[in-house]
């Protein structure tokens, strides 16, 4: 485990650093990004414009995650993740140990429903977007609600070839196996919430919020509605910063192992333009937190803090109000 925490904050150092064009570091992970972008979601634009430039956005974030350690507001064998991308510049801000898969928790959320939306426009028999799955929907994304996931999950085990919550991995590969690369989804949700094996990087999850801005999935529209229903966010609510006017849409994950919220936010400049950017932040770790209720509640505070110095980049980037 310190091996693996020493790499992630090795991760964070090379974020840190002013990096030379010919940066070894650099050259790996633009090489690495234009690899991945090779066989992008068809119907999206090549996602080699998401590519990370020399982003003083990325060294103050990682600056504030180092000062969050020492302070012990994130422990040293704790492992984060953080991506931003600007919608309006097509650039990719922020990409601190985006490809490494961790728990998913409740942030997998958004994803049962895409598979399900996937079935609906292939016209698998029986699947229908009613108003009562309309129903279940809400109370899965709003207010995640695990039974509701769970019924979500046999809606699209039964629409398909039965292998319950690995029909939904299935489901989201062959549909669009370039955006949801490292997706693992491997069991149902418990009512306690205790939910590890589920995974997902930071980089799937920014590219289902690039697809889904950008109306590429089927029902895009629905999951933004869906995802803007008011919910306890952790990237606007609670964030001092950032003016009630900003928009939002997001899912949480919270489980005594992980902390973590995805989604996007948009916000007006002075001339009544919006600009729309993704805010992810993971926080891991690999046993369970003696103290949940405290834990929790510092480690949204750490993300609200990430969440804050990018709203301030933003507002400068693009002069917000």
């Amino acid at each position: 485990m310190r091996f693996f925490a020493s790499m992630e904050r090795a991760a964070e150092d090379v974020a840190a650093r002013s990096r030379h064009p010919d940066d070894p570091e650099r050259r790996w992970f633009l090489e690495a990004l234009l690899a991945s972008s090779a066989g992008a979601l068809i119907g999206i634009p090549d996602l080699a414009e998401a590519k990370s430039v020399d982003s003083p956005l990325e060294r103050q974030v990682s600056r504030l995650v180092k000062k969050m350690r020492r302070q012990g507001r994130i422990s040293a064998s704790e492992r984060t993740s953080w991506s931003v991308y600007d919608f309006t510049t097509r650039t990719k801000l922020v990409s601190i140990n985006e490809a490494v898969p961790r728990q998913a928790a409740s942030m997998i959320k958004p994803f049962v429903a895409q598979a399900y939306f996937y079935q609906v426009d292939q016209g698998r028999k029986g699947a229908r977007y009613t108003s009562s799955v309309r129903h279940t929907m809400e109370r899965m994304i709003q207010h995640s609600d695990n039974r509701a996931t769970n019924r979500i999950i046999d809606l699209v085990s039964r629409h398909g070839a039965g292998r319950g919550p690995r029909e939904v991995e299935a489901v989201l590969k062959a549909a669009a196996p370039n955006v949801f690369k490292q997706v693992r989804v491997v069991e149902k949700i418990p009512d306690s919430g205790a939910t590890y094996a589920n995974r997902a990087s930071a980089w799937d999850y920014s590219r289902f919020l690039y697809a889904m801005h950008h109306g590429k999935l089927p029902y895009s529209e629905e999951m933004r509605r869906l995802m803007r229903l008011p919910n306890h966010d952790r990237i606007f609510k609670g964030v001092p910063g950032i003016p009630s006017s900003v928009h939002v849409c997001d899912k949480t994950g919270s489980t005594a192992k992980l902390c973590g919220d995805m989604g996007i936010l948009e916000a007006r400049d002075r001339h009544g333009r919006y600009h729309a950017y993704t805010m992810i932040g993971i926080i891991e770790r690999q046993t369970r937190a003696r103290n949940y209720g405290s834990w929790i509640s510092k480690r949204s505070d750490a993300i609200r803090e990430v969440s804050n110095l990018v709203y301030q980049y933003m507002k400068d980037r693009h002069h917000l109000v």
